[in-house]
């Protein structure tokens, strides 16, 4: 029928196949009443997929969009999930989900922490979390309140970890531990990419120095980077600190229950309003369609296409079962763009943020053409980095190859990329990159009806996040399970560096360097 013209199109990608092909069969109101449904389950599972501002405000034009932020960055990371990664591996499914189960009511306690203190979950990296404190949302309570509220809300994870110290496991019991900083600054917000594709991302130096700030932190601490200390005044708020190497300050956790208390600010919560159908002819039927996908659409080119699809399929179960395929994972390091981002060179932000934007939608069409999945661009103590993965939906023996091929497809890129201008010189552009190959953990991780992401994790991917930060410009460095499926073909020449000592390993690991 006609009226179907103006929904078709865009269901191809936003409806399960069953579903599609039903309402081409039978348009009638009692099938479009069912893509109705659909598409409004659908529509809350990806807002809780985003960080606040873009759930509730997505791009709707094909432009790139930016603005500067002051606020307070707090960055985890988890210590002892590479254990518990394997005690889980060893039992199959079964390991899978009662992994699942326990990673997930970690990232529920530390979900409802944030959201309590006012912060914004913008991402889940892997087994870490990045947050948002906002200086507009904490006006009220002084020029530094964000970063107050930040502590705060570190101290009460922190607290909260104790619940996770000793975990019942077939391995004998094991415990997670988390790293936390916190550091405020300005930063660019920035939408990139393509209509098809985007990224929300971060830009400037204070979201490199808030994970390193993460990184010089002890376990069981809140660090706080020297900018975090000078601008609090820590006597003023009757903190104790304590220097610690950075140079940065670990927060003593001597607060009664009544100063910390449990929460700052109570937010609304993050769901919108469910539509309501009050016209059920076959007209109206697709007129509130058409209505849901101009909201579905923006929020879907967040995510990856096979992720998409992935969600579409289980959108009525809302599940997605958590897996252990093997794949091949990469981190691509864009050296020299998204640091230089500087409140000192306002006039540069415009061109600096259209390069990172181009050079997102250029490597997410290599990756997509050699079936690989750009998961997102994510943050790294050397910088902003690009998480790429090959094999995690689907079996593949050869993904290995398509992610070397692709790699090496990347490096050329980024080599003709259009260079931005500071103070008239154009910014030098290079790349550093690292790539793995073996069993993840893939899951939809955080608030099982929240706050939540489809994310791998696991040594596999801490590897080559570690192999790209050892590598020199330009150069691609490998394991030694990726070398083996590489060094059987002779499209690739790999060159052998030695054993290099990479952080969480005990012994020394065989790198090799992907040359051609």
């Amino acid at each position: 029928m006609a009226e179907l013209d103006s929904i078709e199109r865009s269901l191809r990608d936003l409806a399960p196949a069953d579903l599609y092909a039903a309402l081409w069969v039978d348009p009638s109101a009692q099938t479009l009443v069912k893509v109705f449904d659909h598409l409004r389950t659908l529509q809350h599972i990806l807002i809780d997929y985003l960080p606040r501002d873009v759930a509730h405000q997505p791009p709707l034009s094909p432009q790139i969009r930016h603005c500067w932020h002051r606020g307070t960055l707090l960055f985890t990371d988890l210590a002892g999930f590479t254990p518990l990664f394997a005690a889980s591996a060893a039992a199959g499914q079964a390991g899978a989900e009662t992994l699942l189960t326990l990673i997930n009511d970690y990232f529920a306690r530390m979900v409802e922490l944030v959201s309590k203190a006012g912060g914004n979950l913008l991402e889940f990296t892997g087994d870490a979390i990045l947050v948002q404190f906002r200086h507009e949302t904490y006006q009220s309570g002084g020029d530094n309140a964000e970063i107050m509220q930040a502590v705060y809300a570190g101290l009460r994870m922190q607290r909260a970890m104790e619940n996770f110290s000793a975990i019942e496991t077939a391995q004998g019991p094991l415990s997670l531990r988390m790293r936390l900083g916190i550091h405020p600054g300005q930063f660019v917000a920035a939408d990139i990419g393509t209509p098809l594709r985007r990224a929300h991302v971060l830009l400037g130096q204070p979201v490199l120095v808030a994970k390193q700030t993460e990184g010089a932190g002890v376990v069981g601490r809140v660090c706080l980077s020297q900018a975090g200390y000078d601008c609090l005044q820590p006597a003023a708020h009757h903190l104790s600190l304590e220097p610690n190497p950075g140079p940065s300050w670990l927060v003593v956790d001597d607060l009664n229950a009544k100063t910390l208390g449990e929460y700052d600010l109570t937010l609304s919560r993050r769901r919108t309003a469910s539509s309501m159908l009050f016209d059920r002819s076959v007209p109206g039927l697709i007129g509130e369609i058409q209505a849901s996908l101009a909201t579905v659409e923006p929020l879907a080119s967040y995510l990856p296409r096979p992720v998409l699809q992935l969600l579409v399929n289980t959108a009525a179960a809302r599940r997605i079962p958590p897996a252990f395929p093997t794949a091949a994972v990469a981190f691509v390091n864009l050296m020299g763009l998204p640091e230089a981002v500087d409140t000192a060179y306002p006039n540069d932000t415009d061109g600096i943020v259209t390069c990172f934007s181009h050079a997102f939608a250029l490597i997410n069409g290599a990756v997509e053409r050699r079936r690989g999945i750009l998961q997102k661009v994510t943050y790294h103590s050397v910088g902003s980095e690009l998480l790429i993965h090959f094999g995690v939906l689907a079996p593949d023996p050869e993904a290995p190859l398509r992610a070397a091929e692709t790699l090496l497809a990347i490096r050329t890129l980024v080599s003709q990329l259009w260079q931005p201008m500071r103070l008239g010189q154009p910014l030098p552009i290079s790349c550093r990159m690292g790539l793995t190959y073996g069993p993840v953990f893939a899951a939809e991780i955080g608030e099982p009806r929240g706050r939540r992401e489809f994310n791998v994790l696991g040594d596999t991917v801490n590897t080559a996040a570690r192999l790209m930060s050892q590598a020199s410009q330009n150069q691609i460095l490998l394991d030694a399970a990726t070398h083996h499926v590489l060094e059987f073909d002779s499209d690739y020449r790999c060159r052998f560096l030695g054993e290099l000592p990479l952080k969480g390993k005990a012994t020394p690991q065989a790198i090799y360097s992907l040359e051609g």
